[in-house]
């Protein structure tokens, strides 16, 4: 779970644009490409925004960290550092207020920010938009107090499934905030820009159902795959399992081993499901287990999949390749090369490739991702960065740590 003490789950003057994958300009950074296209004549207020930010080459878009103290409020905090578009003007930590980042975090030292303050003494007349890095079930009324002006990217659970039937089934509480609800936007970049584009509030997605729903949503969408018999067999680092003080994450209890937990149950399976289903068109029931490896960070997800009538391993690949082949941060690795989490660990990519498996017509999918940046604090940058209408790629393209 996320919690603001525990982390994420149990980078001059510019024009703004809006970066889509139809209309690119090649990047000097890796060679990759990034997306881009006018904003139309009646552009969302996020660009507006922008654009007279853009006048004034020294404003910066205000920013609040709600929940600084855990992992992934500490990741947007890092990833911030260089961001020339974004300035943190706001961090909340109920159980460190009044104490400065680099007292919870030593290695953020060297940054010059305010010190943190409990969420009741939080003044969001100071922020143009807020990352909400909060527990589950406490995001709903704190989000529906904030004035309405602001932009908010939510990392908690609270509003990525839209059946409120269903939250108070997985979460044990009902929905606090039905109506804005209503409002929000899952916000899978790769799959739903032009939506988190115009979008007021983005949920953001899961971890684990962000290294899921990667791979398959294309190849559902296109029908290559059945809805039926799909198997995901995950695994995360110790991060994912939160920062607070509980027995079974401490060093003898994870070290040398490998932990299944949440079988059957885990709270994810519901916003795994969700996705599936809007992308096949039909109810898609998934087989998933999650598990945690002695490891800081990084996740893993192997699926098995049936694979249509005539359909081949190939036809995967070739069309996995054709849907992200302009996409900065989701790669599709050569043929036969395996993805490994130590090849993303403090970026924003995901990895992937296809794999025939030795039962005729299945195939296995291996994706690959940081759980804290592209399976949280990232992802939300990068969705942050497209409300406001600035290149989602702004502030994200570190290269992955290694060794």
């Amino acid at each position: 779970m996320l919690n603001e003490d525990d982390g994420s789950e149990t980078q001059s003057s510019y024009s703004p644009r809006v970066f889509l994958k139809d209309d690119r300009k090649c990047s000097t950074v890796r060679n990759l490409c990034i997306r881009a296209s006018v904003a139309s004549s009646a552009p969302p207020q996020s660009l507006q925004v922008a654009e007279n930010k853009a006048h004034n080459k020294s404003d910066k878009f205000r920013i609040g960290v709600l929940g600084a103290s855990g992992y992934t409020g500490s990741e947007i905090v890092r990833l911030l550092a260089n961001h020339p578009h974004f300035k943190i003007t706001l961090m909340t930590a109920d159980r460190k207020a009044g104490q400065p980042i680099g007292s919870v975090f030593p290695h953020l030292v060297t940054q010059d920010l305010p010190d943190m303050v409990a969420v009741k003494d939080a003044d969001f007349s100071s922020v143009d938009a807020v990352f909400c890095c909060l527990p589950h079930g406490t995001t709903q009324e704190i989000i529906k107090g904030l004035p309405i002006s602001l932009k908010v990217v939510d990392l908690s659970a609270d509003f990525r499934l839209r059946d409120i039937g269903e939250y108070e089934e997985w979460y044990g509480q009902p929905h606090q905030a039905p109506e804005l609800q209503k409002n929000a936007v899952y916000g899978l970049t790769e799959i739903s820009r032009k939506e988190i584009q115009g979008a007021r509030l983005v949920a953001n997605p899961g971890c684990y159902p962000t290294s899921i729903q990667l791979p398959l949503i294309p190849l559902l969408k296109a029908g290559l795959i059945e809805v039926k018999n799909i198997i995901i067999d995950a695994k995360s680092g110790v991060s994912g399992a939160g920062r607070g003080a509980k027995e079974a994450n401490l060093y003898t209890e994870v070290a040398e081993g490998v932990h299944s937990y949440g079988i059957a149950r885990h709270r994810h399976v519901p916003e795994i499901e969700q996705g599936l289903s809007d992308a096949s068109n039909s109810k898609v029931t998934v087989s998933f287990t999650p598990h945690l490896m002695p490891m800081s960070r990084g996740m893993q997800s192997t699926i098995y999949v049936e694979m249509a009538p005539g359909v081949s391993t190939m036809d995967l690949y070739q069309h996995l390749k054709s849907f992200y082949e302009d996409e900065e941060f989701v790669i599709l690795l050569k043929k036969n090369e395996v993805p490994h989490t130590r090849h993303v660990r403090g970026s924003n990519y995901c990895l992937l490739n296809v794999f025939p498996d030795r039962i005729p017509g299945r195939a296995i999918i291996v994706s690959v991702i940081d759980n804290l940046v592209k399976g949280a604090s990232g992802q939300a940058l990068q969705n942050l960065n497209l409300m406001m209408g600035i290149p989602e790629n702004t502030g994200l393209l570190y290269q992955p740590l290694f060794p």
